[in-house]
């Protein structure tokens, strides 16, 4: 098994440095011949917030340790830097690119441009994006997910739980992308009990993307939100999730996780009680599956699209205190079935 390579890049100017000065220096990085001999190379570089977030790239992350475990690849992780543009992102694909890295995956929609930009110069290397269709070439792969369908499972869930009458979804950035998440939660809301009141608010607007990365403002939108009377929250918002996970529990309500089954991870233990469930995307099996397909001579392209009924996206039931509510899991498996016998259609925007 192959250790994975973590570097950090903090712009164009600064690059050469911070490639030089990380713990994995610049060998890791750049080609050493030792990785082709068995499985190969493959790089994901990291959306806002990075790995740690408990969410979202924790979710790639884990798809890549799987693919150096099972299929013998050299992992190579590439680190945002705050307040970053595209160019940044394009050295970082490129730098990568070169490094004989194949594939390179960048998570999240903010490195579509990029890829657009550097795809055509390595015609060999396939790039993934996950969670963009907008930019797309003969090596390029979209990997994309129904959103919406897990969250209308988590509105489903949320109309059956809350006691107030008041539910609450906070979304990290404002982006057609995360409206899908609210599209979805409050259409299940609605459907399963009209009278639910659904509290929405985002952390930031583009181009401030800080609403993925700042746990405090996930927590005083969260404290918000308690304060107006709701008790059960659903936060679409990658690290600042972490915050209104934190706020949520804290209170004795119920808290909604996103992307990674949050419920079991390690950094929010301490609130794993009040963790309800969470709207899972299958970003690691996406990553691994991508990452197989090069190592195996087919490498995907163009759209691959996972839904419930694959279970590329789905509703966690790791807590038992939700497994045990079983009116509610039965109303969850209900809503499954509609939505994927194409009974219900949800909605992609509010």
């Amino acid at each position: 098994m192959r250790r994975i390579t973590r570097i950090a890049t903090a712009g164009i100017a600064s690059a050469a440095l911070a490639l030089s000065v990380t713990a994995c220096g610049s060998d890791s990085s750049s080609g050493s011949s030792s990785s082709d001999e068995n499985g190969g190379k493959a790089a994901i570089a990291y959306d806002i917030g990075g790995r740690g977030d408990q969410s979202f790239n924790d979710a790639a992350y884990a798809g890549l340790e799987k693919a150096e475990k099972e299929l013998d690849v050299q992992g190579t992780e590439a680190e945002p830097s705050e307040g970053e543009g595209d160019p940044d992102k394009v050295q970082r694909l490129t730098s990568l690119a070169r490094a004989d890295n194949n594939p390179v995956i960048g998570v999240g929609f903010a490195y579509a441009p990029a890829v657009a930009e550097v795809a055509p110069k390595f015609k060999d290397t396939t790039f993934g994006i996950v969670d963009d269709t907008s930019k797309t070439g003969p090596n390029i792969a979209n990997l994309v997910f129904n959103e919406e369908q897990g969250s209308y499972l988590a509105g489903v869930a949320a109309a059956k739980v809350t006691k107030t009458n008041t539910v609450g979804f906070i979304g990290g950035v404002e982006t057609p992308l995360i409206k899908k998440f609210e599209a979805g939660f409050v259409q299940g809301v609605k459907d399963t009990k009209a009278g639910v009141n659904v509290k929405v608010q985002y952390l930031t607007q583009p181009p401030d993307f800080g609403g993925f990365s700042k746990p405090d403002l996930g927590k005083a939108a969260a404290q918000g939100q308690l304060d107006a009377g709701a008790d059960v929250i659903y936060a679409a918002a990658g690290l600042a999730g972490a915050g209104a996970i934190e706020a949520t529990a804290k209170a004795g309500k119920w808290a909604i996780g996103v992307d990674s089954d949050q419920y079991n991870q390690k950094g929010l233990a301490a609130y794993k009680e009040r963790i309800l469930t969470s709207v899972t995307k299958n970003v690691s099996g996406a990553v691994f599956n991508l990452i197989k397909s090069v190592q195996d001579g087919k490498p995907q392209t163009g759209e691959i699209r996972y839904g419930l009924e694959d279970d590329g996206v789905a509703l966690a039931k790791s807590n038992p205190a939700f497994t045990s509510m079983t009116d509610v899991i039965a109303a969850v498996d209900k809503a499954k079935a509609d939505i994927i016998a194409g009974t219900i259609k949800v909605k992609t925007a509010p």
